[in-house]
């Protein structure tokens, strides 16, 4: 007799899963943010809204959310994964670059809308450490949401985008001590520090020691050991240990949990594992996302909104309005472009979910009336449902300023599209450094990427720009810049890999000029059939080469030689190309870089 199994406990996973299998494509279709989808996912099927009704019908039941509750603690994890993948596209030397900007304007931001907002609030009949709490809660923006819409937007590679970045990251840098703060106020603290207040500080600060030593000691021997394993489920097993025992020891020391992943992704940020992990990572993240947003639109009270639109839409309107004037302010006075504080003034506007989580633990405290906290996270959750429709309004009414430059604002992300494009080079053997060391001498940028563990290590201690992982993943050659590179060469010697990432490179750019390395006349007919533009046959290269080493040595002239290689060149590359008529012929590259391969 089968067991019976209780599906109570997977219906809303199951409802959230089908969730997200249809708002990602509808959306990405209709052009229009997944974040948008989710929240109104959240709020048509929460618990204040439809699943209100799910005791009345048993398909309601099974298509709505109940428990937001049940939710929360996964849900947060998507922040945590985002924070993470923000600090791999960071490192300590960046970040060093960008003080000024990061503790420049980002702290003057937090000052000026926390001071400004928590007087307003003061003003308005809260007492003092309620008001101290509003302020500091209302300050912070929406990192969750933000830059996503950024990344989506490509507006994380202009000036505005990279100095609303830099806010958002001293604001995540603020979490803890705000958090704090309403920790003393809720102990009746708030008359002032003592010792007993500067001593309960002494968790967080060794428990932030303890994730830079550990990080820096073990975690690239980890990654390494698990490379040599040339395991992808043990990668996995390694990438998820990292975010989330990172994150559980932050928590443990009083720290947010997003602080310790983002200090474990700026820890492997300069390791040749990065763009292996980012690969790993991406996927839950966006998963754990979307269940995040679609958490924060179900714990959305409708019933609340209507009994009075009017005085919910004028606090988000008075929000939004006094966050971009102190934040416009803030840019100028930190020596930012009018246009770059214009767009950060309106994508930053908007409340944050961390006001959430201060407000939530201010009411169990006693330090924020119930009544008051309640109304703020309505106010909060539907400033941020504005966040994609006021960052498409910041591009069309700004006007862009790409050229400019602040306190390093170019060491945030990678290279704009239109700059030096890499060459990339899959697979690193004696035949890959070659080609590498012949693009050196000529200037051109490259990089490389090989699933030799040990080959990787040792390169990258010489300073080569290369990455451990599988070029044949779509995803991997697309962090490592398949969009901009100017070419492709795979020289790997096992035929069926370099099937593989040739297939994956030409279905990614059908213009992109990709040199292969083929083990015979029959797999260079292939390759050219697959997407190569060229194919290098080691059997009729190395003909070629002996006949031209024998013709110069018995007295050909060198000239004549060489225009006899290249034109027998050429016809081989012909016939490999026709073959029985079924290969289209692709365009050849020029003479020297046959020569180089």
């Amino acid at each position: 007799m089968a067991a019976t199994v209780a599906l109570e406990p997977f219906r809303e996973s199951l409802v959230f899963l089908a969730t997200a299998a249809i708002v990602v494509p509808l959306f990405r279709r209709l052009k229009i943010s997944p974040v948008i989808g989710f929240l109104g996912a959240g709020i048509l099927l929460g618990p204040a809204a439809l699943g209100k009704f799910g005791d009345l019908s048993p398909i309601l039941k099974a298509l709505t959310f109940s428990e937001v509750d049940e939710m929360k603690l996964f849900a947060e994890l998507g922040v945590v994964f985002l924070l993470f993948m923000i600090g791999l596209e960071l490192s300590f030397e960046r970040l060093n670059r960008m003080r000024k900007l990061v503790f420049g304007l980002g702290a003057l931001q937090v000052t000026l809308c926390g001071f400004a907002l928590g007087a307003l609030a003061l003003f308005l009949g809260e007492s003092i450490a309620s008001a101290s709490v509003i302020g500091g809660a209302l300050a912070l923006s929406s990192t969750a949401i933000v830059i996503p819409v950024l990344l989506e937007r490509k507006r994380m590679r202009v000036a505005a985008g990279r100095a609303s970045f830099s806010i958002l990251l001293f604001q995540d840098l603020m979490i803890a001590p705000l958090l704090f703060m309403v920790a003393m106020l809720s102990a009746g603290s708030y008359a002032g520090f003592n010792a007993g207040a500067l001593y309960a500080l002494v968790p967080a600060i060794l428990g932030l020691v303890l994730i830079v030593g550990i990080g820096r000691l073990f975690l690239r021997p980890l990654f390494r050991q698990v490379a040599y394993a040339r395991s992808p489920e043990f990668f996995m097993a390694a990438c998820l240990l990292v975010v989330i025992g990172t994150s559980v020891l932050a928590a443990a020391s009083g720290l947010p949990m997003t602080l310790g992943a983002f200090m474990a992704g700026l820890l492997l940020a300069e390791t040749e594992y990065r763009r292996q992990i980012e690969v790993t990572i991406e996927p839950f993240k966006g998963l754990l996302l979307g269940l995040f947003f679609v958490s924060m639109g179900a714990g959305l009270d409708i019933g609340r909104v209507l009994q009075n639109p009017l005085l919910m839409l004028g606090l988000v309107l008075g929000l939004i309005v006094i966050k971009a004037i102190l934040i416009y302010v803030a840019g100028r006075i930190a020596g930012v472009s009018s246009e770059v504080a214009h767009e950060s003034a309106l994508v930053l506007a908007p409340g944050g979910e961390f006001a959430f989580v201060m407000l939530g633990a201010a009411m169990a405290g006693g330090i924020v009336p119930a009544t008051t906290g309640g109304d703020l996270m309505i106010v909060v959750t539907l400033s941020m449902l504005l966040i994609p429709s006021l960052a498409s309004a910041a591009v069309r009414v700004v006007k862009p300023d790409p050229d400019a430059d602040i306190y390093g604002l170019r060491d945030l992300a990678p290279p704009p599209d239109d700059g030096d494009a890499p060459v990339l080079i899959a697979g690193f053997g004696r035949v890959g450094k070659l080609v590498s060391e012949l693009l050196m001498r000529h200037k051109i940028p490259f990089v490389a990427v090989d699933g030799d563990a040990r080959l990787v290590a040792n390169e990258r201690k010489s300073g080569t720009p290369i990455y451990w992982g599988n070029a044949s993943d779509p995803e991997l050659l697309r962090r490592c810049g398949i969009a901009r590179a100017r070419g492709l060469v795979v020289t790997m010697d096992i035929p069926q890999a370099v099937e593989r990432v040739v297939q994956a490179a030409r279905n990614e750019r059908k213009d992109l000029v990709i040199v292969a390395r083929a083990r015979d006349a029959q797999h260079a007919h292939h390759l050219y059939e697959i997407g190569a533009s060229d194919a290098i046959p080691e059997t009729i290269e190395a003909s070629l080469q002996l006949s031209e080493s024998l013709l110069v040595d018995i007295g050909v002239p060198m000239g004549l030689v060489i225009a006899s290689i290249h034109e027998k060149r050429d016809e081989f590359r012909k016939i490999l190309q026709d073959g029985n008529g079924n290969a289209r012929p692709r365009r050849a590259i020029r003479s020297s870089t046959r020569a180089g391969s």
